[in-house]
């Protein structure tokens, strides 16, 4: 029987990690990656520090950030590896989404969706342009990988239309101190809306401190078995693992019959869409997006960089002085 090529062994290396990854069983180390994105100040930096147990006081996201984690699943194991990538600035630098979710790492990625319960005005628009880019550049990915993979990219396709009681790419957190204080209709609004969202897309909706936040995060980041209570009362912290909410229980969307038969929805997300903007007036787009210029902020100061920056800048405005100058003499 003729020895296996070199190829064959290496084929069959990496076919046996892929099976490790898929079921998390077995001492050798795997990799997953977690993507927050969000709400500007929703709390995504707070959370991460407080899952890789690091005792600092967050700080502004500039742009796009990256730390790790390792943990051991127990004693004399291989500690596994957990990438964290956080997108700052709300949704005003949605061009790099694309960065962190790649066809390399697209079927061991999780999506941490961290929405500000407090800013309900910012809410639906915010979820739905993260979402939105987020979508489409893992669709151009799937479609990317099925050209050299098409295993991986049928799977990935098979889960999208499983029932959703197995992981899904996405999660959901939500602030939840301010909430907290709403009255009491206000916050049905928001949580019947959140539920059906949750459910429609199959992603699992959390609203809980960020002590009990900590559970989720690491069956995500390093496959530690996660909880499977339920909670769906309005006044309490939510906490709904995805496939286990249905349309019937969460009922209709909170407005009377007539309203909704105004409202000339084609989709069911347009409707829920509607009726909540209705309550909660979206901003402007462009009051979403960060105008603050962050090269003048001090806690990114380096002399060197600094002090290039500014000889470049003067350059620049010596130029335009001798254009504008150079213009007015033309017209003499």
């Amino acid at each position: 029987m003729p020895c296996d090529t070199l190829w064959d062994i290496a084929k069959a290396e990496v076919e046996r990690r892929e099976n490790i990854a898929d079921d998390g069983d077995g001492t050798e180390v795997w990799e997953k990656s977690i993507f927050f994105m969000g709400n500007k100040n929703g709390g995504k930096t707070t959370i991460i520090l407080r899952c890789l147990d690091r005792d600092e006081i967050p700080k502004p996201t500039l742009a796009l950030e990256y730390t790790f984690g390792r943990r051991a699943k127990g004693h004399n194991t291989p500690k596994d590896i957990a990438h964290f990538w956080e997108l700052g600035s709300g949704t005003s630098l949605l061009d790099l989404i694309h960065i962190p979710i790649t066809t390399v790492n697209v079927r061991t990625f999780a999506i941490v969706l961290v929405l500000d319960l407090s800013k309900p005005n910012e809410l639906w628009l915010t979820m739905e342009n993260l979402l939105r880019v987020t979508r489409s550049h893992v669709d151009k990915l799937v479609t990317k990988l099925g050209k050299t993979n098409p295993k991986a990219a049928t799977e990935i396709k098979q889960r999208q239309r499983s029932n959703m009681q197995k992981d899904h790419p996405v999660r959901f957190f939500y602030k939840y101190d301010i909430f907290h204080e709403f009255d009491s209709e206000i916050k049905k609004m928001i949580c019947k809306t959140l539920r059906f969202v949750a459910h429609y897309y199959g992603f699992t909706t959390k609203s809980d401190a960020l002590l009990k936040a900590r559970g989720l995060i690491n069956h995500l980041a390093f496959g530690f078995d996660r909880s499977k209570s339920l909670s769906v009362d309005q006044n309490k912290p939510l906490f709904i693992p995805a496939g286990m909410d249905s349309l019937s229980q969460i009922g209709p969307p909170p407005a009377s019959d007539s309203d909704i038969g105004k409202l000339h929805a084609q989709t069911p997300v347009d409707l829920w869409k509607k009726v909540f903007e209705k309550t909660f007036p979206p901003k402007n787009i462009s009051d979403l997006k960060d105008v603050k210029d962050t090269a003048q902020d001090p806690q990114y100061a380096e002399y060197e960089v600094d002090a290039m920056r500014a000889q470049k800048n003067q350059r620049k405005y010596k130029q335009s002085i001798i254009l504008s100058w150079n213009s007015g003499k033309c017209l003499k």
